[in-house]
């Protein structure tokens, strides 16, 4: 009887062993069952938030998009009308600085035939001072010439 017992005892060990590695292989299944879920759900929370991101950046990239589009047209704008007010104020200082040539021209030219007159004026009272004079002297030459003549 107590070999009995003993192999009984022996048997229930095994058997506990068995169990054992029965219930630890069925736990294995439930284990990469659980680890299979959790690489799922975080493999789907990640497709989900890239797809999300994705969602959101379409627009905000065509809405940078257009930003820089309209940036782009509004220089190309702002440089059209620059040139044009560029090419309109020289077109205004050349001829602004054309008038000042022609009438710096007429004023100098005034001033010259003012200055010329005035020397030539100048000149003529002194020609015909010196004339009134040679005239006078000649006057007086021939007077008193004539004046000899007449006595003698």
């Amino acid at each position: 009887m107590m070999e009995r017992l003993r192999l009984l005892e022996t048997s229930f060990y095994e058997y506990r062993q068995t169990n054992q590695v029965a219930n630890a292989v069925s736990a294995i299944s439930g284990i990469v069952h659980q680890y299979m879920d959790q690489q799922l759900k975080e493999a789907v929370r990640e497709a989900v938030q890239i797809q999300t991101d994705q969602i959101q950046d379409s627009p905000q990239r065509e809405n940078d998009e257009f930003l820089r589009n309209i940036d782009e047209n509004m220089k190309n704008v702002l440089k059209g009308l620059v040139k044009t007010q560029v090419k309109e104020k020289v077109s205004q200082n050349d001829e602004f600085f054309c008038n000042i040539d022609e009438n710096m021209k007429k004023i100098i030219k005034g001033q010259v035939k003012s200055q010329v007159e005035e020397q030539v004026s100048h000149i003529l009272l002194r020609i015909k001072e010196s004339v009134n004079a040679t005239l006078e002297a000649e006057v007086l030459t021939r007077s008193s010439h004539s004046s000899r003549t007449s006595y003698a």
